[in-house]
């Protein structure tokens, strides 16, 4: 059984699914109804209306109705799309145990525990038939899918069917004889008072109350299920009903019984937690699934697929009995695969589909021993056939040679060579893999026999991956493995693989999952990953490299890069053999031949793209009908909005892609379509910052921005429009706009009399006496001298407020770098210009911008001619002698025309260069450069990767040190920001591209670093040389060397640091321990003891010898101390430190015993943990810290390691690289 969904929810009562989507209803024992999408694998909707259990359920065939029956004695029509209970039926004394539709008619059939059957018109919501004869709780009633019949069961130990014609006749069709025959005789139907319904069968058989009932879909027979733990099969024509046979081998009541829709089953559930299912030819159990805890109550198949679901106390399950993906292989132009035990052949040009041999499947059931993979071999014409059942005991692989010259109308039966075995894969010309049920590889020939046996990696599964090698499936990821060498060569993490899918020149392989897909080269580089909502189904390689592959409702695509995308829906799962240009060929679940059309322009417009094929983008933009927002947010996310330019029709999103892409000229011409404030105002910042003032000045004239165009008019130099612009301020009595307009055009007549008009005459005054205006000034004094007892004073040293005349007015735009166009602006030019040349079209503003123009009133209205006044035609009088016509010029001159290739004067802004420190991210692996480069955050994932860092705190000061040591900088213009400069460490040859940071930490600064840290350990100031050990530690993370001696030494340097400071912290936290009991002095000795044994300098392990030696002697643990002090006298110690040790030796092996036993043994070698510090004896489990390889308990994996305190522990990484000759 393959589940396909499960739910957790009160125990389900009644099951339906929807005649064609995905949906199944589940009703529960609490009264709640519940709509799930299985595919989904989500809650649609609810439904809480019933009191009490809801026991009956079921969907209309066409109409979006759902019927439901509960023990609230009432029956409710529900419509899903209004989501809300239409009407209630009434009638019914007691619980309601089943509802369905009838396929044809407005009818529902119920069955009650009042022991009624009652029939329904949903139609017009009356009762049209009562069924009595039943003298127990009637639990289950269905109708015949064909014919005028209803089935009911009751706990009367009774199966009864019933004939309805008679109601048929009466209230939906007048009979055979037609309706002329029915007004013929109107009343010979009720002449001897025929019932609506009648009982037509009994049949009794079951020793209890039976539970369920259901006709075959096709064929006269019934199954009914009992609380006599039996199903019986029943068979009846139109005079009587027998009993076929029983199945037994439930031990409880059976719950539920159905016939398989599509083949020869019988599906069964009980209360004794299981499903079975039995073979109506054999009437024996094939298969059985139980559940640990669950009984099961009601059991439901799909009407068309191969699905089924089941009820239980905790939920309900949806379910396959068996795969239905057919097995399969493509070799260039031909498909096999396996279709009711025969091998077809289908040639996908010719769609000729033949069966070339049968398969002998040993009298095992078919659904049972359909094969799920198939391997061709097209050197010997052989095939593999491996059939992975649910028991593993019970898979088996069979080798085939295909006939020769094979008859499609009467294939032959080929017997097969079987072993069991797991997974059967080509390898060689004539040898085949087989991973056998012990997970072991052994390599087979053609006859089938064991020709070597080979030491894999242990997997669960292998696939092809070309001749000699193979992909081996663990838990986490696949292996590339080579047969002949019996190594691994690469492995790329990615769990729960099920299909592997090659492209044909083997570059490319797409790794299927449950829901995701991985791409990867030929060495198992991960290129890219998707991940799904919905299940991978099935996958195949186009010709230019894009993979094509399907969900369960979709046909998708990817490309190397990562980018994927919907190409079609599908109404059903299909499995894709090959893709060639437009069309799909697949198989369906029916194991048919399918050819599907697509629409590939969407991916190969993107795969053109990401390959730079501009051409065939080009060809695509003008010829294909590229729509959509997804297009063009691609398009916008990869850097190519101009692209988008090409097919875009909304105005708006023109204008902000032709912003973004700095296309001003395409940004015009929709603002002028949209005429918007909001759009002449971000099209006056965009022409600014490139310097365009001439569309500035027409933005700001459209919005009224008068403020910035005075400006915009004072940094041109254009004093005329300047002047003009006060007269404007004037007309609009903006007063203050005219007075600063007047400051930058420098006139003080103005100014004087503009403060005069707004009563400031004391200001007026000292303007005028300033400027030296001195008739303004005395006429000003007449009148201050009425208003004012003393005249403001001129400051004696004021200066005159004249700004500086322009030295020459900027009539064009700022002038921008002279780059060529980009591919896709100069084709639209070229195109452009030969449709002008063709429809001989002239610019209608060719002469002027658009300004402000001053009416007769002194009014101000927008246009986009020239001022009052400066209007003039070139030509109109003849004054300008320019025509050439008559020139005569020498036949041999050749001289180019301008502009013929579209591509003079057109300009785009410059593209920015690449930084070189984005160039040094580009070129490098190492963290070291990385952080040199200021990429912080690439720096940081790599030491994640490569040695497990997780806390990044402590590397902060480092990280900015590094970054300031990795450029120079030089002032250069005051107000302006420095210029830097990136000194490369490989400048000989490093070119534009090929740069590498010159690194400021070296390996011998460390070393000398060392040599402090080794003094503070020596004067005993731990924590000092504990932070100095440390910080070492970290900065090798961050080294760059170039030779495998600086490498090893560098290790060493990294051994030296995790020996100190795992000491030096060990020994720290000893002489913080309590000494008040014996355990803790025994605590204290054991932990001295350990320091012992750290890789230390002599000068410093004479020193913890002697603290040991000490210790052990005081807990008089002689023998331990008497080997103390001899490792403290083979180091060779100062004269009076050696004569007291001898001393404590000669004391010790007097009484050579140790009075307290420790957890120290010196003879067994062991490693200190670095959280507990204990030791962890060789042999023990441990883990260890991906950075400093200090070795830890277990238990604490997955936490911070106490010694470098910035990796974790336990966690799987390639290890430190400071050098790219790691990486070769």
């Amino acid at each position: 059984m393959l589940t396909k969904f499960e739910t957790k929810s009160h125990r389900v009562k009644g099951l339906a699914f929807h005649p064609s989507r995905p949906w199944v209803m589940s009703t529960l024992h609490n009264g709640v109804i519940q709509l799930w999408d299985y595919r989904m694998c989500t809650l649609i909707d609810r439904y809480d209306e019933h009191d009490g259990p809801v026991r009956g359920i079921d969907f209309h065939v066409n109409q979006p109705l759902f019927v439901s029956g509960g023990d609230d004695y009432k029956i409710k029509v529900w419509n899903y799309k209004q989501k809300r209970c239409l009407f209630t039926l009434l009638g019914h004394l007691d619980y309601i145990r089943t509802t369905f539709f009838h396929k044809e008619y407005p009818w529902i059939v119920s069955s009650s525990d009042d022991q009624t059957i009652r029939i329904w018109n949903w139609q017009s919501r009356t009762c049209v038939c009562v069924l009595t004869g039943h003298n127990h709780y009637v639990m289950c009633a269905q109708f015949h899918p064909t014919e005028d019949l209803v089935a009911s069961a009751s706990l009367d130990q009774t199966v009864r069917v019933w004939d309805i014609s008679g109601l048929r006749k009466k209230t939906v069709a007048p009979g055979a004889g037609g309706l002329d025959d029915h007004m013929r005789n109107p009343g010979s139907t009720d002449l001897f008072g025929t019932s609506d319904a009648i009982v037509k069968h009994v049949l009794e058989g079951h020793d209890r109350g039976v539970n369920w009932v259901a006709f075959h879909p096709t064929l006269p027979l019934l199954v009914s299920a009992a609380d006599d733990r039996q199903i019986k099969l029943w068979r009846m024509n139109d005079s009587k009903a027998w009993e076929v046979d029983t199945c037994r081998g439930h031990y409880n009541n059976v719950s539920c019984a159905i016939f398989h829709p599509r083949q020869d089953l019988i599906v069964s559930n009980s209360e004794d937690r299981s499903i079975r299912v039995w073979d109506m030819a054999k009437r024996s159990g094939v298969q059985t699934f139980r559940r640990e805890s669950d009984r099961f109550w009601v059991i439901a198949a799909h009407p068309t697929l191969n699905v089924f679901a089941a009820g239980h106390d905790n939920g309900m399950i949806v379910f396959k009995l068996e795969r239905e993906r057919p097995a399969y292989a493509v070799h260039q132009n031909t498909l096999y695969y396996v279709k009711d035990r025969f091998l077809r052949r289908y040639e996908f040009g010719t769609s000729k589909d033949v069966p070339v041999m049968a398969v002998k499947r040993n009298g095992a059931p078919q659904f049972r021993s359909t094969p799920h993979l198939l391997a061709y071999n097209h050197a010997e014409n052989a095939i593999l056939l491996c059939s992975n059942t649910t028991n593993v005991d019970n898979a088996y692989y069979e080798l085939f040679p295909i006939p020769k010259d094979p008859d499609p109308s009467s294939p032959e039966f080929v017997e097969g060579k079987r072993s069991p075995g797991l997974t059967a894969i080509w390898v060689a010309r004539n040898r085949f893999a087989v991973l056998d049920k012990a997970h072991q590889l052994v390599i087979k020939n053609l006859r089938n026999e064991v020709t070597k046996k080979v030491q894999c990696p242990p997997c669960e599964c292998i696939f092809y991956a070309g001749t000699g090698h193979l992909l081996l499936k663990d838990n986490d990821g696949v292996t590339l493995f080579d047969v002949q060498q019996r190594r691994a060569l690469s492995n790329v993490r990615i769990s729960k693989v099920k299909y592997v899918i090659w492209s044909q020149d083997m570059s490319h392989v797409a790794l299927l999952g449950r829901n995701a897909l991985a791409i990867c080269n030929r060495k198992l580089h991960c290129l890219c990953t998707v991940n799904e909502n919905m299940r991978l189904k099935s996958a195949s390689w186009e010709d230019t490299g894009v993979l094509i592959y399907t969900t369960s409702n979709h046909i998708k695509y990817a490309l190397t890069n990562g980018d994927f995308g919907i190409i079609r829906t599908l109404d059903l799962p299909i499995y894709i053999t090959m893709v060639r240009g437009s069309n799909v060929y697949c198989l369906d679940r029916d194991c048919k031949t399918r050819v599907l059309t697509i629409d590939p322009t969407e991916y190969r417009f993107k795969l053109a793209l990401v390959n730079r094929k501009y051409d065939e983008v080009l060809h695509m933009v003008r010829n294909a009908k590229l729509v959509g927002q997804s297009i063009i947010a691609y398009l916008q996310q990869k850097g190519y909005p101009e692209v988008a330019l090409h097919f875009v029709k909304d105005e708006r999103t023109r204008f902000s892609l032709a912003l973004e892409c700095g296309n001003i000229e395409v940004a015009l011409e929709a603002a002028r379509t949209l005429d918007d404030k909001a759009c002449w105002e971000r099209l006056g910042d965009a022409a600014l910052a490139q310097g365009n003032h001439l569309i500035v000045e027409m933005a700001y004239q459209r919005t009224k921005n008068f403020d910035r165009l005075s400006f915009l008019y004072l940094l041109t130099g254009n004093m005329e429009k300047l002047k003009k612009m006060t007269k404007i301020a004037e007309i609009r009595k903006d007063v203050s706009s005219q007075y600063h307009t007047t400051l930058m055009t420098g006139d003080v007549a103005e100014r004087v009399r503009i403060l005069k008009t707004v009563g400031l005459d004391s200001l007026a005054y000292l303007t005028a006496a300033t400027h030296g205006l001195k008739e303004e000034a005395d006429a000003l004094t007449e009148t201050l001298s009425t208003q004012l007892e003393k005249l403001p004073e001129v400051h004696p040293n004021a200066k005159l407020l004249l700004p500086p005349p322009p030295i020459m007015q900027l009539e064009t735009n700022w002038p921008l770098l002279t780059v060529s166009k980009g591919f896709f602006e100069g084709a639209t030019v070229k195109r452009e210009l030969a449709a002008d040349l063709e429809a001989g079209e002239e610019g209608e503003e060719g002469w002027g911008e658009a300004e402000l123009i001053i009416d007769d009133e002194g009014g101000v209205m927008g246009g986009e001619g020239l001022m009052e006044g400066e209007e003039e035609e070139p030509g109109e009088e003849g004054g300008w002698d320019v025509g050439d016509d008559d020139l005569e010029l020498p036949p041999d001159l050749v001289v180019e025309a301008a502009g013929g290739t579209g591509e003079e004067g057109y300009f785009v802004p410059p593209t920015k260069g690449t930084s070189p420190a984005q160039v040094w991210v580009n070129n490098s692996r190492l963290p070291g450069d990385h952080v040199v480069a200021g990429s912080f955050d690439t720096a940081m994932r790599l030491l994640h990767d490569q040695v497990g860092v997780i806390n990044f705190e402590p590397y902060k000061p480092l990280f900015l040190l590094g970054f300031g040591q990795g450029r120079t900088t030089c002032s250069g213009i005051p107000l302006l920001p420095p210029l830097f400069g990136y000194p490369h460490r490989n400048w000989q040859e490093a070119g534009a591209r090929g740069g590498l940071p010159a690194i400021g930490l070296k390996l011998s600064n460390l070393v000398q670093r060392l040599q402090a840290a080794y003094q503070a350990t020596t004067g005993g100031k731990f924590q000092d040389a504990t932070t100095r050990f440390r910080h070492i530690l970290l900065t090798i993370s961050l080294l760059v060397v170039d030779t495998k001696s600086e490498i090893s030494e560098a290790q060493q340097l990294l051994t030296i640091c995790r020996e100190y400071t795992l000491g030096l912290c060990m020994e720290t936290v000893r002489k913080e321990l309590p000494k008040a009991t014996l355990e803790q002095q025994k605590r204290i000795c054991e932990m001295a003891a350990y320091f012992t044994h750290c890789d230390l300098q002599p000068v410093h392990l004479v020193l913890t010898l002697r603290t040991a030696l000490n210790l052990f002697y005081k807990l008089k643990n002689f023998k331990t101390a008497a080997s103390f002090a001899r490792r403290l006298l083979e180091l060779g110690p100062k004269p009076e430190v050696a004569v007291q040790t001898r001393k404590i030796l000669q004391a010790c092996d007097k009484n050579p015993t140790d009075s307290h036993k420790l957890q120290y043994d010196e003879h067994n070698p062991f490693a200190v943990c670095g959280a507990s510090y204990k030791p962890i004896y060789r042999g023990k489990p441990q883990e260890k810290c991906p950075f400093c390889e200090a070795c830890y308990m277990p238990e604490f994996k997955g936490t911070e390691c106490k010694v470098c305190q910035v990796a974790e522990v336990g966690k799987d990484a390639i290890g430190l690289r400071i050098s790219s000759l790691q990486f070769r």
